[in-house]
């Protein structure tokens, strides 16, 4: 799934007393650095750098790996071009042509009504699980499992029919909803599902108000997997996990018409689709 591709360059030549002293924008003809991955809404990219560079990706600052190695998410919404400033002894900036998708609209319904028209009380509820969630994608854990495992590549967390594709406009019940960020797999209550490369737990809890069972687990410098509406959850916050450890089972629990696996990615808020770091599902 991983790809090599060519990329514009923007680049200034200023002198740096004119900048004041900061390092002076280089005109090169060809990119700044190589990247991999996909440049696509929901996809990912990843390259290497200078350890003494400076990096910030669309107005974020990225973080680099002791050996420079860094990655980029690019979110459902991406426009279609991104700019990525290299700051270093001679600085950078190249334009990212970002390819746009189309998302199909799915109509879903038998859901609990409870989880299309919130009470008051369960509208506080859902609040105080959001800053859960929040404060466990906040950690930015130290840890290159992500990055190791875009090469080796990943793996899915269980495999079967898949029922829900990324970036689809839902309508719940006969209520627009929030754009489905993630892939569901449809398989029996119970089936086990499996870390897709190695991490760190950083939510284990069974019972969310739209997500049931759900866990985090945090693959490093921004880039976490979520598993959804899961019927038992098997780990613990701080579990380390290995690719293909046991980690919860399928259920149909929160928001859900059946029992299926809802998996997740993310790089800091940008959501990422998994079905493009993964192998085709097997029949």
């Amino acid at each position: 799934m991983t790809h090599f591709f060519n990329m514009s360059v923007l680049c200034a030549g200023l002198m740096a007393a004119m900048l004041g002293g900061l390092p002076a924008m280089v005109v090169r003809a060809d990119p700044c650095v190589a990247l991999q991955g996909d440049a696509i809404q929901g996809g990912l990219l990843w390259g290497k750098v200078s350890t003494v560079a400076n990096l910030t990706f669309d107005g974020r600052a990225v973080p680099l790996l002791p050996d420079g190695r860094f990655v980029l998410g690019l979110g459902r919404d991406m426009p279609s071009t991104a700019r990525l400033l290299i700051s270093a002894e001679e600085s950078c900036e190249q334009e990212i042509t970002v390819m746009q998708r189309n998302y199909p609209l799915q109509n879903i319904t038998g859901v609990p009504q409870q989880t299309v028209t919130p009470s008051e009380a369960h509208l506080e509820r859902i609040r105080m699980e959001r800053e859960k969630v929040r404060a466990a994608k906040a950690l930015r854990l130290a840890r290159d499992d992500g990055l190791n495992a875009l090469q080796s590549g990943f793996r899915w967390p269980v495999t079967g029919r898949i029922s829900g594709v990324y970036g689809s406009q839902r309508i719940y019940n006969g209520t627009p909803g929030s754009p489905h960020y993630g892939v569901d797999v449809a398989r029996p209550e119970g089936t086990p599902v499996t870390a897709p490369a190695a991490g760190e737990v950083t939510l284990a809890e069974p019972d969310l108000f739209y997500s049931g069972g759900t866990v985090i687990l945090d693959h490093g410098y921004g880039l976490s997997s979520s598993f959804l509406h899961l019927s038992e959850v098997f780990v613990a916050v701080g579990d380390r996990l290995q690719p293909g450890d046991l980690l919860g089972a399928i259920g149909a629990t929160g928001r859900a018409t059946g029992p299926h696996l809802d998996w997740r990615m993310s790089w800091f808020n940008q959501r990422i689709d998994p079905q493009l770091l993964v192998p085709p599902m097997p029949d």
